[in-house]
């Protein structure tokens, strides 16, 4: 039962991930695109620039930390399942 919730935490960060690209790339179009005062630095290319970056490096970070605790699950996983094997296995 464990492993079917990680498997399905897996497939949600990578859904979200997606989510997220799709949301950081609407908001940025419309910092480009959205009427606004002349001069404001979160309108026109400089809003949209500032989105685009900024958001990616943040889904980045956040994505990034979210596989790093899947990893780290996994591979404490695999080690516990050698140590396991090894203990196993008669000493000669």
């Amino acid at each position: 039962m464990r492993d079917f919730f990680i498997g399905v935490l897996d497939k949600l960060i990578g859904i979200f991930v997606v989510l997220g690209v799709i949301g950081i790339v609407i908001a940025a179009l419309s910092a480009l695109f959205a009427p606004g005062m002349a001069g404001v630095a979160g309108n026109g290319i400089v809003g949209f620039l500032i989105i685009l970056i900024g958001g990616a490096l943040y889904l980045a970070f956040v994505a990034g930390f979210m596989y790093l605790g899947l990893g780290i699950y996994h591979n404490t996983r695999r080690t516990a399942e050698a140590t396991e094997k090894m203990a196993a296995q008669t000493r000669v």
